[in-house]
């Protein structure tokens, strides 16, 4: 059963091609709940399996994730925070999670467009406050590409490797996922730990 899921994803990846690609992890980087490891991962897969093009689907979702996340930097810019309270609230976003949002820019600077895509229930929305500050758009454009291209690229190969052991994966493929799992939850687990103890 989780086998087929698995298996129907990645067919739905390779039909979608680099467009699909492109869509998701623009879909991803904007309001959208869309995990970017659905997209990325079986594109991986696919490229180790020479259905795709490694390359060509990293920069797809690179180009992808800078398109969202441009997206949501003009959406706060020109709208204004009013605007996001309003409706964001029908995409998960209140107005608890745009005030941690603008501590973590004003805490961290210009910069936190590269580390906030790295770090889970940030990755989407760290533009959001960028864009309400007015950030310079060149700067955010060059920071949220490096950040978000780290984050592909891991995806990628992971799929990749994934790939190229395919037997191991096919065996073990509940553990696997239940330990990738595991170990994303003990990731968010700490950072908000560190967080709340530098709140005391």
């Amino acid at each position: 059963m989780f086998g087929e899921i698995i298996s129907k994803i990645i067919e739905v990846v390779g039909e979608w091609g680099y467009f699909g690609i492109f869509t998701g992890m623009f879909l991803e980087s904007s309001f959208f709940p869309f995990p970017s490891e659905v997209i990325m991962i079986p594109a991986g897969y696919l490229s180790y399996k020479g259905e795709m093009s490694l390359i060509l689907a990293i920069l797809a979702g690179i180009g992808g994730s800078i398109a969202g996340a441009i997206f949501n930097y003009y959406l706060a810019t020109y709208f204004g925070r009013k605007f996001l309270l309003k409706y964001g609230k029908y995409l998960f976003l209140d107005k608890s999670k745009l005030d941690t949002l603008e501590r973590f820019f004003a805490s961290h600077g210009e910069i936190s467009t590269f580390s906030g895509r790295l770090i889970p229930g940030i990755r989407q929305y760290i533009s959001l406050p960028a864009g309400l500050a007015k950030m310079s758009i060149s700067k955010f454009i060059l920071y949220t590409g490096f950040g978000a291209g780290i984050w592909v690229v891991i995806l990628g190969l992971l799929g990749y490797f994934l790939g190229a052991n395919e037997t191991v994966l096919k065996e073990y493929l509940r553990t696997i996922t239940f330990a990738i799992l595991g170990l994303i939850f003990l990731l968010v687990g700490i950072y908000y730990f560190i967080k709340k103890g530098k709140k005391i």
